[in-house]
């Protein structure tokens, strides 16, 4: 019994070191949007959790501007992480 007792502790152990040495699986958390493609004024939904991204959304609540690419002094790229979820989107098409 006693034997027993110890290979099962054992083999818990085991399991437990195997667990702590995989490495977590890396999620894509990113996606990109074309402001061409929507209709309306420039709000769309996150793409993972659904929460609604405005232009008109000043606050940083519901996301947080991350980076800008500007090129020939205009808006090219926007890049957002959604304040819900923390995905990062990439917002091209601004003309």
């Amino acid at each position: 019994m006693v034997k027993l007792i110890k290979s099962g502790i054992g083999n818990l152990k085991n399991k437990v070191k195997q667990m702590m040495m995989k490495k977590p699986e890396e999620k894509d958390l990113s996606c990109s949007i074309d402001l061409i493609a929507i209709d309306g004024d420039g709000s769309f939904p996150c793409p993972k959790c659904g929460m609604t991204i405005s232009p008109e959304d000043e606050t940083e609540e519901n996301y947080k501007v991350i980076d800008t690419t500007i090129v020939n002094n205009e808006l090219a790229e926007l890049v957002v992480e959604c304040g819900k979820c923390g995905t990062t989107i990439k917002i091209t098409g601004f003309q």
